[in-house]
């Protein structure tokens, strides 16, 4: 049996709760938590790649793309080609029409790429549209609204340590999330390993460069939504554990920055000799955000709803990559243009 108890928690308090300490000491500690060995990634992903086309466990969605230019930016704009072969490929599994259905637990054996540490575990993503799309999933239970935690930025900064790509966490239904079960995703590149990466990284390399301390949150000028930034000094990638332990702080600032609250629930279980343990408390988001991470960078957007004109949009349009599902989409996202589209899903 559960009881909860609902309340908004101010980030002070929750600094305090969980009493992070970003000394060496701590980050040495963390870092021998870890399970994957450096330097494997890359491997494990390619060779667990094969082996699941080959059993036909990952299924993937062929699209094709053109860019679309708006204000110095090259947005990457794909469109499936096949739109009924993804809707029946989810349909295989019929459990899939299951509201509580969760495809992490158990995740299915021939998408598992490798032991992250002792709560995160790498998969690959079933229904991928670029190659190499993983997935860092939590190995217990957590709900995708629930905010990350220490556990979270060590096994992001161990898989992004491996691949100088784009992390991106979809918080909640109204970001793009599919799933409610916790899990961040990366992807290498967005286009192919010999095209320029991330096309927001046009706006925000020169504000960047500008920064001198690294504790500042920065906005850009030129974004016509609510966000935040934080750059990330190269000093904090010695490890995953400290990068985890300082970028853990500079998430709960830009949530602070662009206003989304912390929802504190305390819940107490019972077990089944009916004896109530101790009280735990959790923290969840009040609002919907998408959070992105590089090696140099954070950025959080808050979000109003998912999709505009029937358009999706989740982490990845932030990044400067889009969806679109036909032709039409097409069209419509080119007449609205990508920031538009942007800016009616996020907060103005």
């Amino acid at each position: 049996m559960l009881w909860w108890r609902l309340g908004f928690a101010p980030f002070n308090h929750i600094h305090s709760n969980m009493a992070i300490d970003p000394s060496l000491n701590q980050s040495s500690f963390i870092d021998k938590t870890l399970l994957l060995e450096p330097g494997t990634l890359q491997d494990k992903v390619i060779q667990q790649t094969k082996r699941a086309i080959e059993s036909g466990a990952l299924i993937s969605i062929p699209t094709e793309y053109e860019f679309v230019q708006q204000d110095g930016i090259q947005f990457l704009v794909r469109m499936l080609i096949n739109l009924a072969r993804k809707e029946e490929a989810k349909q295989q599994t019929s459990t899939k029409n299951d509201k509580d259905f969760n495809p992490f637990l158990p995740y299915e054996a021939n998408l598992f790429v490798t032991d992250v540490s002792k709560t995160h575990l790498c998969l690959l993503n079933k229904y991928n549209v670029v190659d190499q799309h993983i997935l860092i999933v939590t190995r217990s239970f957590e709900e995708q609204t629930s905010l990350l935690t220490l556990q979270d930025f060590v096994a992001l900064w161990a898989c992004l340590a491996e691949y100088d790509g784009l992390v991106f966490y979809n918080g909640g239904e109204a970001a793009g999330a599919s799933q409610r079960h916790k899990h961040l995703q990366l992807v290498p590149y967005l286009v192919a390993p010999d095209v320029p990466n991330i096309p927001i990284e046009v706006y925000l390399e020169s504000r960047i460069a500008e920064v001198s301390d690294f504790n500042q949150i920065i906005t850009i000028p030129e974004l016509p939504f609510v966000h935040a930034v934080a750059a990330i000094d190269p000093a904090w990638l010695q490890s995953p554990g400290m990068a985890a332990t300082v970028t853990l702080e500079r998430y709960y600032e830009l949530l602070k920055a662009v206003r989304i609250p912390i929802r504190e629930i305390t819940l107490n279980q019972e077990d089944l000799s009916g004896t109530r343990s101790m009280p735990t408390t959790n923290y969840l988001q009040a609002a919907p955000y998408n959070l992105l991470v590089t090696r140099r960078w954070m950025l959080l957007i808050p979000r109003s709803q998912p999709s505009f004109e029937g358009i999706p949009v989740n982490s990845l349009g932030f990044a400067g990559a889009l969806l679109v599902h036909n032709p039409e989409q097409l069209a419509t996202l080119k007449t609205l243009k990508p920031l538009s589209l942007l800016r009616h899903v996020a907060i103005s």
